[in-house]
């Protein structure tokens, strides 16, 4: 059985083993496979693992003795799943992986937000600690987690971990999540409306996944809503925000600062205005990538392919 993982770097870029999925079948990695590349490379599989490639309706046409199709991560865009099922592939995720360490992300975030941590850390290494005439060099506004509100766009695993995090350092949690509601718990309250989150939150935080409907919610408009000197954090998807607008927010201080592991495109463009400000804290992508999750990531993938091989399908995203 032939298997080809066309983009694997981003899961293993040496630090784990293939070994487990080798043991499978005769197995070929390539860290990057350019799109003109992956017909010839996949021609001879019966399974192929994915994570950016895309698979469209093209692509399967030409790849006859494909039966599965793996995604290395949660979300299955890059995949035709419905011409997939028409053509009796299986298509299978790996869900739920990452959600410990984006979260540990997501704090990290906050914090290094709310005490300028990398401004600080920065200003030491200028020398500006040295040539100060006190023990404690503060020229820094900083501020506490504790009872500010956080609010939290999307609460699924991640949300809902986080807003437990929070809950411990003593801040307030306020949810929107499409008008659903979840249990009544001390410190968390649900917002009926965006605006509503948007107009109470100290701090907000997106967690939710990028659809149609969603694309920019956060723009001029609902920034204008948002509490003056208020902090902006994204773990879920850059295009969730309108970069413009929030580069403006961050300019003129009505946002004070935005932590971001996410941008609308990635890499990012030279000329994308949040790389220019200095209140925006970057992470490049990297809130899912710890050791950790990682490691999680290869295993549900081998887990998926043997329960494929065993008859028990799970995972499926194509049922």
């Amino acid at each position: 059985m032939k298997i080809v993982v066309l983009d694997g770097y981003t899961l293993n870029p040496g630090d784990l083993s293939w070994d487990a999925l080798s043991s499978l079948g005769d197995l070929t990695v390539y860290d990057r496979t350019p799109k003109d590349l992956i017909v010839s490379r996949c021609s001879k599989a019966e399974i192929i693992f994915t994570n950016k490639c895309i698979i469209d309706r093209h692509v399967i046409d030409l790849l006859p003795k494909l039966s599965y199709i793996g995604v290395l991560a949660t979300g299955y865009n890059v995949v035709d799943c419905q011409y997939a099922k028409e053509k009796n592939i299986i298509v299978t995720n790996v869900p739920a992986y990452s959600s410990e360490s984006v979260v540990q992300a997501t704090i990290g975030l906050i914090i290094a937000c709310l005490s300028q941590i990398p401004d600080q850390i920065s200003s030491v290494k200028m020398g500006k600690w040295e040539s100060s005439v006190d023990f404690s060099y503060y020229p820094l506004r900083c501020h506490e987690l504790f009872e500010k509100t956080v609010g939290i766009i999307g609460y699924g695993k991640i949300g809902r971990r986080l807003a437990e995090i929070v809950l411990a350092f003593g801040a307030k949690v306020c949810v929107y999540n499409k008008g659903k509601k979840y249990e009544i718990r001390d410190g968390i309250t649900y917002a009926d409306t965006l605006e509503e989150l948007l107009s109470k939150a100290d701090i907000v935080s997106l967690n939710c996944p990028l659809t149609d409907k969603n694309q920019k919610m956060i723009n001029k408009e609902s920034i204008s809503k948002m509490k003056r000197g208020s902090v902006l954090i994204n773990t879920a998807r850059g295009g969730l925000i309108n970069e413009l607008d929030l580069a403006d927010a961050l300019n003129s201080r009505h946002i004070s600062f935005a932590g971001l592991d996410v941008l609308s495109t990635e890499p990012p463009s030279r000329d994308n205005p949040l790389l220019k400000s200095p209140y925006a804290y970057i992470t490049p992508h990297t809130a899912w990538a710890t050791e950790e999750a990682r490691s999680r990531l290869m295993a549900i993938t081998v887990n998926n392919l043997v329960s494929f091989l065993n008859g028990s399908i799970i995972n499926i995203v194509n049922p």
